[in-house]
């Protein structure tokens, strides 16, 4: 949620004309990432999450081409580059944690009776 409010924020400075283009996807993108992982962590099957997790990471990566078409047509700083970036890939790692630990859980356990 933090990185939506940054990226939220981040937007507000973007020219005018890119408020149905640039600035549309990524907000758009940077929230569909906490949503999915909402919607998922509400599903009863650990395939379900996983699913929705999938799908937040897909997001989180096209929040990234977005952020670095950003940087390049200066419409971020470096400064600000640098800052949402990392605060991107810690929810990367947190994601690939997520879904690690929900494919741990739906995994049959070597030995186990079904």
């Amino acid at each position: 949620m933090d990185l939506v409010v940054e990226i939220y924020r981040a937007t507000e400075r973007f020219p005018t004309e890119e408020r149905f283009g640039l600035v549309s996807q990524m907000r758009r993108c940077s929230v569909s990432i906490p949503s999915n992982v909402a919607e998922g962590m509400a599903r009863r099957a650990a395939k379900e999450t996983i699913q929705f997790l999938y799908v937040a990471i897909g997001s989180a990566s096209e929040l990234d081409t977005h952020l670095e078409l950003s940087r390049r047509l200066t419409y971020i700083s470096d400064v600000q580059w640098d800052s949402l970036n990392q605060r991107l890939t810690d929810v990367d790692r947190m994601l690939a944690g997520l879904r690690n630990h929900m494919r741990d859980k739906s995994s049959p356990r070597p030995g186990a009776t079904p």
